[in-house]
């Protein structure tokens, strides 16, 4: 079922990704923020889902310290980077919807890469940072991660020393990158729903939050998960929490570009142009030979 799930991941985003590069009506703000969700989501899964399957059908389950601390970087990186790049898609929702004949001047190519960098930068550095505190650990007796994968908490919970530091550090970066763009988000659909609700006819307001539907989606989706998994009462059944982080692992990456393209017609038209583009190229190469 995993295995299953890595391969729609894959195919669905890649697909996403080489429509948003390809496609020239897709060349907007929207969808190269999309871009990078479906390219996170690909590094996020690739990280650790391999290594995972491998372990479930061999007897042996064992990872190198260096593996595991790259696993545990990429995903976490991935993880902090998600959040922050959610809020700034839901800036770019507010900004389409309560500023539109300023919109290609507001998002403009350099806004828009520097707001990715901006993303990608806050999750790498804070990850660096936590990395860096958790190898200087010292590891002492079995080392056996009682998770799928090499979780930097379950990581740190490993070492033979007091670990209050990281705890209160992974704690503090979990609730800013967490909470922070979470606010923003809300914010913004504040100031999005004020606008729609402005909106004379019922029709003109569905069109226009149909604009952000997905994105809605998509965080329900993300932040739904990551709340329950760390806001619920702390479970006996420690295979209960590893499955809830399963989920939010492999689940919510597939869901992501079945989402965006499941009412999209911009999507849907970019993919009959990219199918009907091949069919004639695979025509043209029969009627040369």
């Amino acid at each position: 079922m995993c295995l299953l799930m890595y391969l729609v991941i894959l195919l669905g985003n890649s697909t996403l990704i080489i429509l948003t590069l390809l496609d020239s009506h897709l060349h907007t703000p929207m969808y190269f923020f999309l871009g990078n969700l479906s390219f996170l989501d690909i590094w996020y899964t690739s990280s650790f889902i391999p290594s995972m399957l491998i372990h479930f059908l061999s007897e042996k389950k064992t990872i190198s310290f260096t593996r595991c601390v790259v696993q545990m970087s990429v995903s976490y990186t991935m993880g902090l980077t998600e959040c922050v790049l959610l809020a700034v898609m839901a800036y770019d929702c507010y900004i389409a919807i309560c500023n539109p004949l300023r919109y290609p001047i507001i998002m403009n190519k350099a806004l828009c890469i520097q707001m990715a960098a901006l993303s990608w930068g806050l999750g790498f550095l804070n990850t660096l940072t936590e990395t860096i505190l958790a190898v200087q650990l010292p590891f002492c007796g079995r080392n056996v991660i009682n998770h799928f994968v090499c979780e930097i908490l379950a990581f740190v919970k490993l070492a033979c020393t007091d670990i209050y530091l990281n705890e209160i550090t992974i704690m503090l970066v979990n609730v800013i990158f967490l909470f922070v763009p979470l606010l923003l988000i809300y914010i913004s659909y504040i100031f999005i729903r004020s606008t729609v609700l402005r909106i004379n006819s019922a029709e003109g307001r569905k069109k226009v939050f149909s604009t952000c539907s997905a994105h809605i989606m998509v965080v329900i989706v993300f932040y739904g998960t990551i709340l329950f998994m760390y806001m619920k009462p702390k479970s006996k059944d420690a295979a209960f929490d590893k499955l809830t982080a399963l989920f939010y692992g492999v689940v919510t990456p597939m869901l992501n570009p079945i989402i965006y393209s499941l009412r999209n017609k911009e999507v849907h038209g970019a993919m009959r142009n990219y199918t009907a583009r091949l069919v004639l190229e695979e025509r043209m190469r029969n009627l040369h030979f």
